[in-house]
């Protein structure tokens, strides 16, 4: 009969990954609701939910950030639970951060402010994952 002992540092690590999982699984949630907005939904029924950008652009482009959005999601979830190629979701985070660090200047300079409060959460989620799954629990791959 063996008997495991856990260290402190092994506690730690098992904590930070299960902070890390939750943080994968809201911010795939959120880019979830996101990629669909952006990749399904109307031009129309978009700006009634106060995206008016959608108007004055192509909507290639907003099919294109729904696409990237969705991606990202695939790479946030499926490398970890499959541990094939697990450091993609570092980055995946890191394209997901890449749309947000673009987002946030193209809300403020047309005066959507009301949208920034939930890009600052997309950064915090995605700057936290990236962090963690590069410095304090990297997901591994099979044996």
């Amino acid at each position: 009969m063996s008997m495991t002992i856990e260290t402190p540092a092994a506690t730690g690590s098992k904590a930070w990954n299960i902070s890390l999982w939750v943080a994968q699984v809201v911010l795939a949630a959120f880019y979830l609701m996101a990629a669909y907005m952006h990749g399904l939904m109307s031009v129309e029924a978009l700006a009634q939910m106060g995206a008016v950008w959608v108007q004055e652009y192509p909507i290639a482009l907003a099919r294109f950030i729904g696409i990237m959005e969705f991606l990202g999601v695939l790479g946030l979830i499926l490398p970890g639970v499959t541990r094939i190629r697990p450091e993609l979701t570092v980055w995946a985070a890191a394209g997901l951060l890449a749309i947000q660090v673009l987002a946030v200047p193209f809300h403020a300079v047309r005066g959507e402010f009301a949208a920034l409060p939930f890009n600052l959460i997309y950064v915090v989620l995605a700057v936290f994952v990236l962090w963690g799954r590069l410095r304090k629990a990297p997901l591994t791959g099979r044996p």
